[in-house]
């Protein structure tokens, strides 16, 4: 397991370009944004237990562009004409017929969104909503998180975009991207998360298993109010807890993360996130999550305003380009080093090296521990470097452990990420570190735009 540091709250549309990288290796693993959720508390009901499935994951194209203003993202329900759609019978839109009106009133407003993430050797895929026809999206931001670069396709055009991060909020799994270069799209109809009844019959719909295609899901609502706490299968997120979700009994899966959860009228009132995965034994129901969509719009809107807080990050994160051992532990340098190489897996995918220990890496895939760290009684230890990284350029190698930034003492890894998401792409830091020859170094470190948490 990995941790990039050096994440931030960089300004949104800086220009500074990620390094060049290195061909990437052979077929990287294809993920369809697989966030395992294991549900552990219901507010509102029974306890419960089960995986959860989550649902997706996404780029980060550098292209400037203006910052939104507040006023793009709707702050009403989107007026619905009585004779848009269909009214649906009594059986709510488990009929073809009534899911069909719905899927086609709210699909030209959805995108399929994929997603490399170069530094994880995976890619990914997930929906999103568009909600201004300038091309704002907004999605789940474990749809978006460690990705290098997005792309998504527009299903009201049928046309394919890069899109640039506007801002995430992990805690609350929100993102919102801006799809380079649009103008004119269709937008998802809006409706009212809070007017949203136990029962009511809803429609979810999404990228389901990453297939390019959006494919719907009929159910009706089982619970207001829910809290989760989620454990992610295959981005870097190791827990997160959401309150307040939408639960309902329908079949959403892998790949769903990002798109509608729409009502009987074909209005959206929440924001797929979550599904079961049906992994446990006699596990009898199938549980889908969708954040309401007045929270997901909140959170977009402060956003889109440029309101940065404890939350909620504007842009890219300041990036370094480390591997680092995970957790908050003060274990010494050598310790960090037998625990990262207890989780196991041999070195592949670098470039160069001595002793066994590759110069630099493309991608995690095969990292783990140094064969020789230098000999510190604290610091961070550095598991690898990626190639043309900062990090590189300046000589910060595996084995390493940094003890200091700007001259702040540095420990445990969270506290180097700590230290160093207080600054912003562009800026310079100053980095002390020991090398595995155990010889004393400091050098400036330009920081550069990195993948977002």
């Amino acid at each position: 397991m990995q941790d990039y540091s050096g994440y931030g709250q960089p300004p949104f549309g800086s220009t500074s370009p990620l390094p060049p990288m290195p061909p990437m290796p052979p077929p990287p693993r294809r993920r369809t944004g697989f966030l395992s959720y294991l549900v552990v508390a219901v507010v509102a009901g029974a306890l419960g237990a089960g995986s959860v499935v989550a649902l997706y994951h996404p780029t980060s194209s550098n292209t400037s562009a203006a910052a939104p203003q507040p006023s793009a993202i709707p702050t009403a329900p989107t007026p619905m004409p009585s004779t848009a759609i269909p009214q649906p019978s009594s059986g709510g839109v488990a009929g073809n017929a009534s899911q069909t009106a719905i899927l086609n009133k709210v699909e030209p407003g959805l995108v399929i969104i994929n997603t490399t993430l170069q530094y994880n050797s995976e890619q990914a895929a997930g929906t999103g909503m568009v909600i201004n026809q300038d091309g704002l999206v907004l999605t789940n931001n474990h749809v978006i998180e460690d990705s290098t670069s997005i792309t998504a396709t527009d299903l009201g055009n049928g046309h394919r975009y890069t899109a640039k991060i506007i801002g995430y909020d992990v805690t609350r799994d929100v993102a919102l991207i801006q799809l380079q270069n649009a103008s004119g799209l269709r937008t998802v109809p809006l409706g009212d998360s809070n007017a949203v009844k136990n029962g009511a019959s809803v429609l979810a719909m999404g990228n389901a298993e990453g297939q390019g295609a959006i494919v719907p899901a009929a159910g009706s609502v089982t619970g207001l109010d829910q809290t989760i706490t989620a454990s992610d299968s295959g981005g870097s997120i190791t827990s997160e807890t959401l309150h307040g979700m939408i639960q309902t009994d329908a079949n959403v899966v892998s790949g769903d993360s990002g798109g509608p959860l729409a009502d009987a009228a074909g209005q959206v009132i929440g924001m797929d996130t979550a599904g079961s995965g049906g992994n446990f034994p006699n596990q009898q129901s199938t549980d889908g999550y969708a954040i309401p969509i007045d929270t997901a719009l909140s959170i977009a809107r402060q956003i889109a305003a440029g309101q940065a807080s404890s939350t909620i990050a504007l842009g890219y994160p300041a990036f370094m380009g480390i591997y680092i051992a995970p957790g908050t532990s003060s274990a010494s340098p050598m310790q960090q080093a037998q625990q990262e190489e207890g989780n196991g897996g041999g070195f592949g995918g670098g470039f160069g090296g001595v002793g066994g220990t590759p110069a630099c890496y493309t991608d995690d895939s095969g990292l783990s521990a140094p064969q020789q760290i230098a000999n510190v009684s604290s610091g961070t230890l550095i598991i690898g470097v990626i190639c043309g990284s900062p990090a590189q350029s300046i000589g910060l190698t595996g084995g390493s452990v940094i003890t200091a930034v700007n001259g702040q003492a540095v420990g445990s890894p969270s506290s180097l990420t700590q230290i160093v998401s207080k600054y912003k792409p562009g800026q310079s830091i100053q980095v002390t570190w020991v090398t595995p020859d155990n010889q004393r170094q400091t050098r400036n470190l330009a920081l550069i735009p990195g993948p977002p948490l």
